[in-house]
């Protein structure tokens, strides 16, 4: 063994240093001062208008009892069910890389930090099938600074104004095989996917559309990208448009499904006063 690695004030100042790190991870969500700014839903709510893949199965909530018991008190209660890949959900790694994360093993702490919004809005409202470029990453950056590590990114591109119009949304209203070849909405472009994979060091990507590749894509390569590297995805969020570019922090939970490849997702962040 080298004596270097022997002493042991080398191992007291290597675990210290470690346990610092650990710490600063931990309760860099906890200092947020959540007194003085308001929470925001950035969830949309299911109900049978919400949206699905045009091969998947829609939300369903039937009736199990509703109304006064024969006791003499008011009572409710419904069933649901759904795909996995729908409304407001996750993507957990394994949707797209064999033998990475599904939902109950993504680390809560991968759930939860400072939220990062790049606005493409803009460019979507000229090209629906337009893809978020690491160009615009790097715009992004000469303004804010680089994105921090740890950060969640959301992409807002303005999209989630149309949710519950699906031909709006989706760019088709048609069903199964059919439906998906007329997809067409905002997405990430494969190369921004790499780029923030293997440049940057985030938690989580998320954006206002039903899928993080753009609607017209066959191969899901941004999928396959972050998933390789465990970085999981939100899709379908809301209000993205109400989030400042920096400082808001992002919790968001989903449905805890054991060997799940996605689940109905509740999202929510906090935006300080400033």
């Amino acid at each position: 063994m080298d004596k270097q690695y022997a002493f042991p004030g080398f191992w007291r100042k290597t675990f210290a240093a470690l346990g610092l790190y650990a710490l600063t991870t931990i309760f860099s969500v906890q200092s947020q001062d959540f007194t003085s700014g308001k929470w925001l839903d950035l969830t949309h709510e299911f109900n049978e208008q919400s949206i699905y893949w045009p091969t998947a199965e829609p939300f369903k909530k039937t009736t199990v009892f509703e109304g006064q018991t024969p006791g003499g008190f008011y009572y409710s209660a419904y069933n649901f069910a759904a795909a996995e890949h729908g409304g407001t959900h996750l993507d957990s790694p394994v949707h797209f890389y064999q033998g990475q994360q599904s939902v109950e093993q993504i680390p809560l702490e991968q759930l939860i930090g400072p939220a990062v919004v790049i606005d493409i809005s803009s460019k979507t409202a000229q090209n629906r099938d337009y893809q978020l470029t690491v160009a615009d990453i790097q715009a992004w950056e000469a303004k804010q600074g680089k994105i921090p590590d740890g950060s969640i990114l959301l992409v807002n591109t303005g999209f989630a104004r149309y949710y519950g119009d699906q031909k709006k949304y989706m760019g088709t209203v048609k069903r199964g095989e059919q439906g998906v070849k007329e997809l067409s909405f905002p997405g990430i472009h494969p190369k921004a996917a790499e780029f923030i994979a293997s440049k940057r060091k985030i938690k989580a990507v998320g954006l206002d559309t039903p899928s993080l590749d753009y609607g017209k894509s066959t191969q899901f390569q941004s999928h396959v990208t972050l998933f390789s590297h465990n970085i999981p995805g939100f899709e379908n969020v809301a209000n993205l448009n109400s989030l400042p570019a920096t400082g808001a922090t992002v919790v968001a939970l989903p449905m805890k499904i054991k060997g799940g490849s996605g689940g109905p997702l509740r999202i929510v962040a906090f935006v300080p006063n400033r």
